[in-house]
């Protein structure tokens, strides 16, 4: 395998978790309807993929009460951020070295 692509993060090889990430890098923490709404996935799909960047500590859930109502809502960890950085890093090494 060529060197550059196993620096790759296999967690970030799904569209759904990459797109997840993009989400909650650029803005605040996003609730589960939010991140559904702009992901265009199911429940249970959006469900599985936060528990896979749960699992790994990159995603982290913040339960609250807004107006007397539970809420939750996602957002990176320090370690998922550096892990996004690095795998973005790492595809534009791929992008560079086919050029």
């Amino acid at each position: 395998m060529n060197p550059v692509i196993a620096q790759l993060n296999p967690v970030f090889e799904n569209r759904v978790r990459l797109g997840i990430m993009s989400v909650l890098l650029v803005g605040d923490p996003r609730d589960f309807i939010t991140l559904r709404s702009l992901l265009g996935v199911t429940d249970g799909n959006l469900a599985s993929h936060l528990k896979v960047l749960e699992d790994h500590r990159y995603v982290k859930v913040r339960k609250e009460f807004v107006n007397r109502k539970p809420h939750t809502s996602y957002l990176v960890t320090e370690a998922g951020r550096k892990a996004f950085q690095d795998h973005l890093a790492g595809l534009e090494k791929v992008i560079r070295n086919a050029r």
